[in-house]
């Protein structure tokens, strides 16, 4: 095979993959968008505010706002639940505590039970369909969060992808400048003893 031929294919060959490294990133800036607006449109329609910064002066157990609460939820005080972040937070760090406290620390599956084997107990009844609608709210903003999250894997990929495609460009630019050097006689791989003009 001539040389000349074969740095053709290899040129031909990088500026496809340029073709494909900027539609790879193209997509993932398209995914991220899709995913960071979605999640922002379903949770501002939930209307959630998380509670205001004065309520974290006064934290104490088995209040509203207990001090597990400060380091993780407290930085959202005040602001509407739009983001994946402030989504994981107000599920794992506020509504998982208070899921706990009312709850005795039992999961609503373990919950429904005791209520099946006790249905006169309307204690444990309220406590059974408190702990489902907290337990669906949690899981409906952990969700969000791993929906968010696939955006923003979505963001890391397409800006490798970016910059792969900007390797690759200045490698086929090399191979163009480096096509052009090869004289047309010249053989791939070169025989032993073949004399290389100067």
């Amino acid at each position: 095979m001539r040389r000349k031929t074969f740095d053709m294919i290899l040129t031909a060959g990088g500026a496809v993959l340029i073709v494909v490294l900027l539609a790879a990133g193209g997509l993932g800036l398209w995914g991220h968008s899709f995913a960071n607006s979605n999640v922002h449109n379903q949770l501002a329609q939930q209307q959630i505010t998380f509670p205001p910064a004065a309520a974290f002066a006064h934290a104490k157990v088995g209040t509203e706002i207990t001090p597990s609460m400060i380091p993780t939820v407290s930085q959202y005080a005040g602001q509407e639940l739009t983001t994946g972040p402030q989504a994981e937070a107000y599920a794992d760090h506020f509504i998982a505590v208070h899921l706990q406290e009312i709850g005795g620390g039992k999961t609503y599956a373990q919950l429904s039970a005791a209520s099946l084997a006790d249905p006169t107990n309307t204690k444990l009844a309220g406590q059974v369909a408190t702990v489902f609608k907290g337990t669906t709210l949690r899981g409906l903003l952990l969700e969000a969060y791993a929906f968010w999250t696939f955006g923003q894997i979505a963001l890391v990929a397409a800006i490798v992808s970016f910059i792969l495609a900007g390797i690759m460009l200045v490698l086929t630019l090399f191979g163009v400048l480096h096509l052009r050097r090869v004289p047309e006689d010249q053989e791939f791989p070169k025989a032993k003893g073949a004399h290389v003009p100067a």
